[in-house]
């Protein structure tokens, strides 16, 4: 194989060099082992400045297309590996100014460890907290600029993450882009935070969930019907109607076993050593990832990732704490689910108050989905009308009894699960002279299969009718009431 740069991009609040540790190195010695040539010389370790409030991810994506220029001038092509918040800068680069203008643009593969596709849930601590927090890194506060967009439905991650799932789907290819995600569901212990526990969150690498690193993402937008009135002369609107459904082009999504976000032992990427056998997982992943040379390599390493992926969860279900003297502490690892509801009206207008419940059954009733199966719900504090609930899929879809590791005790019994999901939106004003009507999209067994996917992201559209009164503008001829001050809406609607 002929000899392959690449180019690595590190996370957020970096400050120095060091975050690649060996891995760098690592790669070139296993690459000959491998029959991979790839050069010391030819490995290009990327700086860029992310812990200045002023920095947002597009100058990063500018500063990014510079650097290339200007210092790979002569490279047709290269492999390019990032970590966490490094996977949207390359993305975001790739979408701006690569997009469908290849051979302008000269990266193949893009292989990301633990990405924060979707963001990250920490980001909403604050960049004090963040700061001090050993599970991210240490040292630095982050810039306001690329925190925001690292917030749970933040509006630039909500744009790329479509702007993927709507891909015309012939740019997956080798002139276009190969994209790929190996990541982490482990917690390092030694980085938990007891004050925050999203560093110790399930189906996560302490920092990023699977579900946010996962480009294998779903769309879903709910449409309100025009309102009607009815026998009581009250306005009310039928059910939501489905108005679009797509899923992302299938990419490789690789969970590594036993490594974290960050840290030297269990580091996804600084965890690696100079020999170590235990990094040997990481380290094929990222071989597979670039002996991928067509759409049909590619493919079959979606299935490969798959199988390999169902085996990590298998053998990582049950985590066991010793505590020395003290009773063992048993970790279940479930898979999650991630589900980003955004909600407009028909005039393009945010719709931040209102109450979201989901429901389950035949009579559509919040009451019966299962015990357990609600972990997370973060407002997004820009962005208010955007909301993120992480919820229990193995819980959601019912499972087996777990049991401990030795299979003595059962940590869980069985667990029965639902087969439909419904959604019911209250939104406020409900009143006046521009009100939102309450809506409803009955629990189904598509919602709950298209909506529902396990260690993934689904994004919804919700739509609501902006319902405006006539009585907002009204026509009074020279010898009608001078005032109307007092006037009440007529319950009746312009068009």
């Amino acid at each position: 194989m002929a000899a392959i740069t690449v180019v690595f991009v590190h996370g957020w609040s970096v400050t120095n060099l060091d975050t690649y540790g060996v891995l760098p190195a690592r790669l070139r010695e296993e690459g000959k082992k491998n029959g991979i040539d790839i050069q010391v010389e030819e490995i290009f370790l990327g700086r860029y400045i992310s812990f200045h409030d002023e920095v947002r991810v597009p100058d990063i994506s500018r500063a990014f297309k510079t650097a290339l220029a200007d210092q790979l001038p002569n490279v047709t092509n290269f492999v390019c590996i990032t970590h966490s918040t490094g996977g949207p800068v390359v993305r975001d680069w790739w979408n701006r100014y690569c997009k469908g203008k290849r051979p302008k643009c000269n990266v193949s593969h893009l292989i990301m460890l633990a990405p924060a596709n979707f963001g990250s849930a920490l980001a909403v601590l604050g960049k004090g907290t963040l700061g001090r927090l050993g599970s991210w890194f240490s040292g630095v506060e982050p810039g306001q600029g690329v925190l925001d967009w690292l917030s749970l439905g933040s509006r630039e991650a909500w744009d790329l993450n479509l702007d993927w799932i709507f891909i015309d789907e012939s740019l997956v290819n080798p002139s276009g882009l190969f994209p790929f995600v190996l990541t982490g569901q482990s917690i390092d212990r030694k980085l938990y935070d007891s004050l925050n526990s999203y560093t110790g969150e399930i189906g996560s690498d302490g920092v990023v969930r699977v579900a946010a690193a996962n480009l294998n993402a779903t769309y879903f937008k709910l449409e309100q019907p025009l309102p009607v009135k009815n026998s009581k002369g009250n306005l009310i609107t039928d059910d939501f109607k489905v108005a679009s459904s797509k899923t992302a082009p299938a990419s490789p999504l690789r969970i590594i076993s036993d490594v974290s976000h960050s840290g030297n032992k269990m580091g996804i990427m600084t965890g690696v050593s100079a020999n170590d056998a235990k990094s040997m997982e990481t380290i094929n992943a990222i071989f597979d990832c670039i002996r991928v040379k067509n759409k049909k390599d590619y493919l079959a390493l979606v299935d490969k990732f798959n199988a390999e992926t169902a085996a990590v969860l298998k053998k990582e279900k049950v985590e066991t704490e010793d505590k020395f003297f003290l009773a063992d502490r048993y970790f279940i690892h479930d898979r999650f689910t991630m589900i980003i509801f955004r909600l407009t009206d028909t005039e393009g207008f945010p719709v931040t108050d209102f109450d979201l419940l989901l429901t389950a059954g035949e009579d559509n009733d919040p009451n019966h989905l299962p015990k357990g199966f609600f972990a997370d719900r973060q407002q997004n504090k820009s962005s208010r009308n955007v909301i993120t609930y992480y919820l229990n899929y193995d819980v959601l879809v019912g499972d087996d009894p777990v049991m401990s590791t030795d299979g003595k005790k059962e940590l869980k019994g069985k667990r029965e699960g639902i087969d439909k999901l419904g959604v019911i939106i209250k939104p406020r004003p409900d009143s006046g002279f521009v009100k939102y009507i309450e809506c409803k999209y009955q629990a189904s067994k598509i919602l709950f299969k298209t909506v529902l996917q396990p260690n993934s992201t689904t994004m919804i559209d919700i739509v609501l009718q902006r319902v405006v009164d006539k009585e907002v503008f009204r026509m009074e001829g020279l010898n009608g009431p001078k005032d109307f001050k007092k006037k009440n809406p007529s319950n009746d609607r312009v068009e």
